[in-house]
């Protein structure tokens, strides 16, 4: 379950919205409210017991989001079980009296005697006293796995073809989100409304652990202390400030049963909760369904009122200081009204105006001229209140309280109404673009509706909220700045190095592993599995047929794509020449965003892009270099001459280049400081040794001494070489060509590139541990595995079977052995990777986060059931099932299919759509068929390990018998 607290609303949720007028129209059977111009084509219904329904009917696959939200959150939760809604969000998960257990009746009891148990666990104090009870809450706990089916929810999501199962917590909502058929409404309404209407708190302290995981994850983010301190300061007397959505550790070390029972029978109801679906539906069918499940849920007509004390104006500004590992930043705050308030259109205007990527105050008087590492602005909104952000970093010769000055100063920029008077208009063309964009994904569309919802506003009200959007104006903009910003009523929160003692690790208990009844099942989803739908046919893709190939020249072909959803335009130029022919290329890349031309300023150049609504991208891989263009269709031209105009004319700067490579050596020095980049170097180093990509980096020195224009002429020479071209857009192919052979500049002559050595793969012939040091809380270990198989196009049906069975989902493997069953870690992963290529072996690759103390119990673990697989002719069953749902509903559409075509067509030499063997054979295959693949690529393989960690904390015993140890050091791995 991810947890969510989103720092930016989504802009496109409001754009291009067109102003309606509410109303109720007849429909086939029931009378939906809808709105005028509603891109979305909204349709809303109301049950009488007050659970709210928002539809948008999207026909391009037979598949539906479906989000539940509740309007409740961190905020509500009790001030002596803080982290309340989180963990009963958790506990959603583990079924009720028809599903998640073999016989409720004998199962009760002993959920009930674990209930009193924690009841008295919380309230005492001596420390031997509490173990004997949490030995006793184990050991009942124990027995009644006996009778639970662990995970069954996800067995009944994988049994109607289930995506994307998961839910997140934030401090005004809780909600849940699944992805389905179409043809499956029924069986998910009934899963769902028994699911919220009886929840059955079973495996309740292996959860609790789990959760300990996430708490202990967050110990070591800095971004997350920051933010609530950041809260703290804003909202001293709101729960966003006084509470934490993970509660503390003391109450996370003493929850209460009875409080979440009481909790979900309060605010789980359905006058608090909406429906948010879109895709391939009929709406009075699904209100129908919706009626007849969830109809009969009784509302709470008192639903507790937030009580807290108004915040007191900030007159003066505040600073406070937050300590941890990662690099140092700052974020200057202000505080803003509720979301839903009439100020928040032109606030989500002023935001852009700040901070947009090209031409805000911030990025062409701050990031532009390099006067700061990086510098940005987010709009954080919640139902209650929210806070305007300015952040940035700190260069080399600057301070924190240097950076905050800065940031200051555009605010009283923007206050001033210091920026451009069309600024305005093009933060609109782009926001439309945006919204055009979004609206492909049903997701986004179905996240509008909660965010509304939760927001406390009706749909109109964002319509309307649109409408003005494009009246809003320059003076708008500075009189809502001048209301809200000003140089006294502001926190400014500093993120400095140092150690955080505030809090400690939360220890590991002492858990037995329960049991899992992998094939034990309830009779609800026997009932489930019989149930007869009808079943949607596949769409495959016959490449010979639906890829439209042209050529612009010799050399150098074009792949079409029709757009007919939008207005916007996609194309990709694709060059067979990358970092390992020039380690420059990428360093051009970016220097291309800091230059001008003869006749253009660097600021000139972002305002054109911005005012075209398109932007271009340029990025290079060790041998492939691709360049993006994209934005509204009708400035395709105009933006690919700009862009080829940049590549022809920039001029290198000296200033703006020694700028630049100062940057470039801040941000190496901060990497090392944060915990997912020594990570990512780490693995790197395990995968490729001591040649790969951070190793081979040229160095800041080098930099230096280089011409300011040489990396620009590494960019320019890819004008030398073969491409293909990829071109999704509403544009017919003889207009694309035309305006390619007019505005895309080649050379006259054309070569192959010179084909270069990619980073080779360390074959684990011995097995080997390498750690590297990192002050954590946790360790982040991967274990990797390469015996030099090359693709072999006959294995990818069982390879995917296999990789579905084993980890791809809360029913597989993974999930069940290493968090539900024995409490190990928040996240755990394992795969058996195909190939990306032709020349790139087979490799076997596991992942987990846990605790350091846990890292012996979790390398076991993981080792035990990759050699010796758990074997579930169920979960087989299952997994078979959610597949053949995939390849059913699964389309692949627009520029996609091209992508699909070089890679798997040309790139790994299939001749047809694999999906469709796979679909063909999966229902064919058995445990045997699993079994014997699992033992002949799988089982006996010898791994490299590695551990980032407190080493001082590790067990090096265990790892000296895991194998040869090798301590590196940043040097080592990150190679400068």
């Amino acid at each position: 379950m991810n947890f969510s607290n989103t720092l930016r609303r989504p802009l496109w949720i409001l754009v291009a919205l067109v102003v309606g007028i509410g109303m109720s129209v007849s429909a086939k059977t029931h009378q939906f409210k809808t709105y005028e111009n509603d891109p979305y084509n909204t349709l809303e219904y109301t049950l009488p017991n007050g659970l709210k329904v928002f539809m948008s009917v999207n026909k391009d696959r037979p598949r539906i989001q479906a989000n539940i939200a509740v309007r409740v959150g961190g905020k509500n939760d009790p001030a002596e079980t803080t982290g309340l809604a989180h963990y009963f969000e958790h506990l959603m998960f583990k079924g009720t009296k028809l599903f998640g257990t073999q016989d409720y009746a004998k199962e009760e009891p002993m959920l009930d005697q674990i209930e009193q148990l924690f009841e008295v666990y919380r309230k005492t104090t001596d420390e031997a006293q509490r173990k004997a009870l949490y030995r006793q809450i184990d050991s009942i706990s124990y027995e009644a796995s006996k009778i639970a089916i662990p995970n069954e929810y996800d067995k009944l999501m994988s049994a109607i073809g289930a995506q994307g199962t998961n839910a997140y917590t934030s401090q005004d909502v809780t909600c849940y989100v699944e992805n389905i058929p179409s043809n499956q409404i029924e069986n998910w309404a009934k899963i769902q409304a028994d699911r919220f209407e009886n929840p059955i708190l079973r495996g309740f302290h292996t959860e609790l652990e789990t959760i300990y995981e996430e708490k202990n994850m967050s110990l070591t983010n800095d971004g997350r202390k920051l933010q609530q301190a950041m809260l703290e300061e804003i909202f001293p007397n709101h729960p966003y400030g006084t509470q934490t959505v993970l509660g503390t550790q003391e109450n996370l070390k003493n929850p209460s049963i009875t409080n979440v029972k009481n909790y979900h029978k309060q605010w789980y109801v359905p006058n608090n909760m909406a429906i948010s679906l879109a895709g391939d539906f009929d709406p009075d069918q699904m209100v129908d369904i919706i009626e007849k499940y969830f109809g009969h849920l009784k509302p709470n007509p008192n639903l507790p009122v937030l009580d807290f004390k108004p915040e007191v104006p900030i007159t003066s500004p505040i600073s406070r200081d937050v300590y941890g590992r990662d690099a140092e930043f700052v974020y200057v705050t202000w505080r803003l009204p509720e979301a839903k308030h009439e100020d928040m259109a032109v606030l989500n205007m002023l935001d852009a105006v700040m901070n947009n990527g090209k031409t805000g105050l911030l990025d062409l008087n701050v990031n532009l001229p390099q006067r700061t590492l990086g510098a940005g602005s987010f709009l954080y909104d919640m139902a209650d209140g929210g806070v305007f952000i300015l952040t940035g970093r700190a260069k080399g010769d600057q301070t924190l309280e240097d950076v905050k000055d800065i940031l200051i100063a555009e605010m009283k920029n923007l206050c001033e109404g210091n920026f451009s008077d069309d600024l305005i208009e093009a933060v609109v063309k782009n926001h439309k673009k945006d919204f055009q964009q979004g609206l492909e994904s049903n997701s986004s569309r179905a996240g509008a509706y909660v965010n509304a919802f939760v927001n406390g506003e009706d749909w109109q009200s964002a319509v309307d909220q649109i409408n003005n959007m494009d009246k809003i104006t320059k003076a708008d903009v500075v009189r809502v700045a001048n209301k809200y910003f000003n140089q006294n009523n502001y926190a400014a929160i500093y993120k400095r190095q140092g150690e955080d003692k505030s809090e400690i690790k939360m220890a590991k208990p002492e858990l037995t592993p329960i049991v899992m009844n992998r094939d034990a099942s309830s009779a609800f989803l026997r009932e489930i599995q019989n149930s007869k739908v009808q079943p949607i046919e596949p769409v495959f893709i016959d490449y010979d047929k639906e890829i439209e190939k042209y050529q612009l020249r010799k050399s150098v072909d074009m792949y079409y794509a029709k757009n007919d959803k939008n207005d916007l335009f996609y194309i990709n130029f694709i060059y067979p020449y990358g970092t390992n022919n020039d380690n420059l290329i990428n360093f051009g890349a970016q220097l291309l965003n800091l230059y001008g031309t003869k006749t253009m300023t660097p600021t000139d150049i972002k305002n054109e892009f911005y005012k075209l609504a398109c932007t271009f991208s340029v990025g290079a891989s060790e041998d492939e270099t691709n360049i993006s263009i994209s934005g509204l269709n009708e400035n395709m031209p105009a933006a690919l001459r700009l862009y080829e105009k940049i590549l022809s004319e920039s001029v290198a700067d000296a200033e703006t280049y020694a700028k630049y490579i100062a940057r470039v050596d801040m941000s190496r020095k901060n990497a090392k400081k944060n915990q997912d980049q020594n990570f990512a170097a780490l693995n790197s180093y395990l995968r490729y040794g001591k040649k790969n990509q951070y190793n081979t980096i040229i160095s800041v020195d080098s930099l230096m001494k280089m011409d300011p224009g040489k990396s620009l002429e590494s960019v320019r020479k890819i004008r030398d070489y073969e491409h293909n071209i990829v071109y999704y857009g509403k544009d017919t192919p003889k207009q694309v060509l035309s305006i390619l052979k007019k505005d895309h500049i080649i050379s006259k002559k054309l070569t192959k590139p010179e084909k270069v050595d990619l980073y080779q793969m360390v074959v684990t012939d011995k097995p080997k541990v390498y750690l590297l040091n990192y002050p954590s809380k946790q360790i982040r270990y991967r274990q990797f595995s390469n015996k030099g198989e090359k693709f072999d196009i006959s294995k990818n049906v069982l390879n995917t079977l296999y990789n579905d069975y084993f980890s791809g989902s809360m029913n597989a493997v993974v999930f069940q052995e290493m968090r539900e069953r024995r409490s190990l870690a928040y996240s755990a992963s394992a795969n058996y990777s195909t190939p990306s290529r032709l020349d790139r072996p087979y490799t076997y690759i596991a992942f987990i986060a846990t605790q350091n103390d846990k890292m012996g119990d979790a390398i076991k673990a993981f080792d035990e059931i990759i050699n010796d697989m758990p074997q579930s002719e169920a979960a087989l069953d299952l997994s078979k099932k959610s597949l053949d749902s995939n390849y059913r509903t699964s389309r692949i559409l627009g520029s996609a299919k091209i992508g699909n075509y070089l890679y798997l067509i040309k790139k790994l030499g299939f001749t047809t759509d694999p999906r469709k063997e796979a679909f063909e054979k999966i229902p064919t295959l058995t445990m045997a068929d699993l079994v014997k693949y699992q033992q002949e690529n799988i089982k006996g393989r010898t791994y490299h390990y590695a551990i980032l960690g407190e080493i001082k904390d590790l067990d090096m015993e265990f790892l000296k018998n895991l194998g040869e140890v090798v301590v590196l050091t940043q040097e080592d791995v990150f190679g400068y």
